[in-house]
């Protein structure tokens, strides 16, 4: 029997996507503006003493609490992609479970996001430590599945077995919360620092490492789905872009125009959100549509994977501010 089909229109669903892209994006562009002048700018011809200390202070929290914001943006979407994919596999493996450190990843970057004192805190450091270290064991845990199956690393596997890149997210997501704790733990008269290396260029390196793991991810699935839709398209074609534009911010000279590359970031950020609206799309037209939600949602595409590019976008965003507000950073 044919069940009547209910799409689900694009005209009804781009408000709905478009509005959580602008509250995030609202944030970003009405961020107060950085005061200017050569108090601000550390250079061998201005002694460190003579920028604002107010400032200094406010600029490091400020870029920590960006940094807590994306670590919350990408641990929602880690965390609820991971709750369905691991209930489709009926938690047959307790390990399974352990994806669920992503609540603690989340309440800890709310914390860390309301936070406005200029010192870490041990707590959120030990939980970010851990939701880091929750995924990389599961990289290995994933990489094992996909090997142990008859065929080994064929197409068939990576198409269906244990998704590799999966629990690398939910590492960033723990990296980029423990990096923002180092940020914000920066002396005032200090250029922030992430073991050694200065904090912006190092978080942008990792940021476009991660937007090249993610890209290669989306790829691999939607190469499955023979990329039917064009829009299919953007998660291999514009995140590589924002790679290299954060690769040659990290590794540019100080004082660099970087505004074409904050708004590439921007767009990531919205086509993140945006794709959230695309595989809803795609889930109503699996057969049943919504009314076999229980089903489509399963074999569908993820709702929930799309917005790990805004969170990575995200802390492009406060890599780059980072580098505006210390440039030698």
């Amino acid at each position: 029997m044919n069940l009547p089909r209910r799409d689900i229109s694009l005209p009804t669903l781009g408000p709905i996507a478009l509005g959580a892209a602008v509250s995030v994006l609202a944030s970003e562009l009405l961020q107060p503006p950085r005061p200017r002048g050569v108090a601000l700018r550390r250079s061998r011809f201005v002694p460190p003493v003579l920028r604002d200390p107010v400032y200094a202070d406010r600029a490091t929290v400020t870029a920590a609490r960006r940094l807590n914001r994306a670590a919350g943006t990408l641990a929602v979407s880690v965390l609820a992609d991971s709750a369905v994919e691991h209930y489709r596999g009926s938690f047959k493996n307790k390990a399974m479970f352990t994806p669920l450190v992503s609540v603690l990843t989340l309440a800890t970057s709310q914390h860390g996001t309301l936070d406005s004192r200029p010192a870490a805190h041990r707590v959120r450091d030990g939980i970010f430590a851990l939701a880091a270290a929750t995924g990389l064991v599961g990289t290995g845990f994933h990489i094992y599945n996909v090997g142990k199956k008859t065929g080994g690393f064929s197409w068939q596997n990576l198409f269906y077995g244990a998704p590799l890149g999966a629990p690398f997210a939910i590492l960033l997501s723990g990296l980029i919360g423990f990096c923002a704790e180092r940020v914000r733990d920066t002396s005032r008269w200090q250029v922030p620092t992430i073991f050694g290396l200065p904090a912006g260029r190092t978080m942008a390196a990792v940021i476009g490492a991660g937007l090249l793991g993610t890209t290669g991810e989306a790829g691999l699935l939607h190469f499955r789905g023979a990329f039917h839709n064009p829009f299919m398209m953007l998660p291999v074609t514009l995140p590589p872009v924002g790679a290299a534009l954060l690769a040659a911010a990290a590794a540019g000279p100080p004082g660099r125009n970087l505004r074409f590359t904050r708004w590439w970031m921007r767009l990531l950020t919205v086509m993140g959100f945006g794709g959230v609206g695309l595989h809803v799309y795609g889930v109503s037209r699996n057969m049943g549509g919504w009314r076999n939600w229980s089903q489509n949602v399963l074999n569908g595409p993820p709702i929930p994977a799309p917005p790990s590019f805004a969170g990575l976008a995200l802390a492009g965003l406060a890599a780059l501010g980072l580098m505006d507000d210390h440039p030698d950073a």
